[in-house]
């Protein structure tokens, strides 16, 4: 009996050796109660870190690339009697009872790398401290530089130096059903990335006269107003805005402000904190198919002038009610909001070559443009 355990003991150290020693592998199978070896690895690994296809690739990287140049804006503020604020919290939070105080909160995005911030207008006014929160988390007390109620634009000031910006793109050159990526803190879920498609441009949606919105099916929700719409480039082409949303959440439907309407009024922000537009001084209405057909048009283009101010730049110039304005300048006019845009953008007291359509005839008539009276 001795014997035999002694030979016991041996084995035991010899295998012990060769474990140790790497020669015999043991493998423990750990099965769950109740489920047999062979259901134990019934799926397929996939290999692991496999490439991206290249087309889904592109959004992965523009999102690494963006995302630290997107903030969260917030600020306490009591309620704004602003018509066209409110026009915009309907959009995004609903409604509230007046005067309850409340905690806006939004998105931005940092356009260059000493602090300086984009965002809506509606999500910062009403006063109140506004804080300013990085990709990183850090938080920063920022600045109103200005704002324009107008298009719904604010610049803001952080303190800062090498801060990540994002690269201004053209949405003059946006195409429908390009895509685009959306980033923003909707439901104030930071950093939140979603996808789409250009649905459709130049959309006027009620909020202004300088409507010129980009829609896109980029989902957009309550959070999102003053973020970015980016293109496959990896450039800012809008500034989303606003939803259509009976629900309140993302239908699909979402406005993006272009981003070369922001380009004409930022940096008037930053130099006086407000906007100067141009006025020429006339009630305008849109050009019928039966009126284009009348006036030998063609086709139903440009802006009827249906009255004309008293003592305004279009008065002084010989303009006449039944006028159509086809251009301004080189730039072609296809609707009334082409005019307004265009006119409002151009800084008082530019001489303006409009050619109209008078009579059957084109005629120039040139204008210098007064300024456009503040709102009482």
């Amino acid at each position: 009996m001795t014997e035999r355990f002694a030979w016991l003991v041996a084995l035991v150290l010899v295998v012990v050796l060769l474990v140790v020693g790497g020669v015999v592998s043991v493998r423990v199978d750990f099965h769950p109660p109740g489920v047999s070896r062979a259901l134990a690895s019934f799926w397929t690994d996939a290999p692991p870190d496999g490439p991206l296809p290249a087309p889904f690739a592109i959004w992965v990287e523009l999102a690494k690339a963006a995302r630290p140049a997107v903030v969260n804006v917030s600020t306490r503020e009591p309620r704004s009697g602003d018509p066209r604020t409110e026009f915009f919290r309907r959009f995004f939070e609903g409604d509230r009872p007046d005067g309850a105080p409340r905690a806006s909160l939004g998105s931005g995005f940092i356009v260059s790398a000493n602090g300086y911030v984009v965002t809506n207008n509606h999500v910062v006014t009403g006063g109140g401290d506004i804080v300013v929160k990085l990709d990183r988390g850090s938080e920063h007390t920022a600045r109103v530089v200005g704002t324009d109620p107008a298009t719904d634009l604010a610049l803001l000031k952080i303190e800062g130096s090498g801060l990540p910006a994002l690269p201004l793109g053209n949405s003059d050159h946006l195409q429908v059903g390009e895509p685009v990526m959306a980033i923003g803190n909707p439901f104030g879920l930071d950093q939140t990335v979603t996808t789409g498609i250009v649905s459709a441009k130049e959309r006027f949606i009620g909020s202004g006269p300088y409507d010129d919105f980009i829609q896109t099916d980029a989902s957009v929700n309550p959070g999102n107003s003053g973020g970015p719409l980016i293109d496959s480039r990896g450039a800012v082409v809008g500034i989303n805005t606003a939803i259509f949303s009976q629900s309140g959440g993302s239908v699909g439907i979402g406005f993006a402000i272009p981003i070369n309407l922001a380009k004409t009024v930022l940096p008037q922000l930053l130099e006086r904190g407000g906007v100067v537009r141009g006025w020429l001084g006339v009630a305008i209405r849109r050009v019928t198919p039966h009126l284009a057909e009348e006036m030998g048009l063609g086709e139903a283009r440009g802006a009827m002038v249906d009255a004309v101010v008293d003592g305004s730049p279009a008065e002084r110039s010989g303009m006449r009610k039944g006028d159509v304005i086809i251009a301004v300048g080189d730039q072609p006019v296809s609707a009334p909001p082409d005019l307004t845009r265009r006119i409002a953008g151009t800084a008082p007291g530019t001489r303006v070559d409009l050619t109209v359509l008078r009579d059957r005839k084109q005629v120039h008539v040139a204008v210098e443009l007064g300024r456009l009276p503040e709102r009482k």
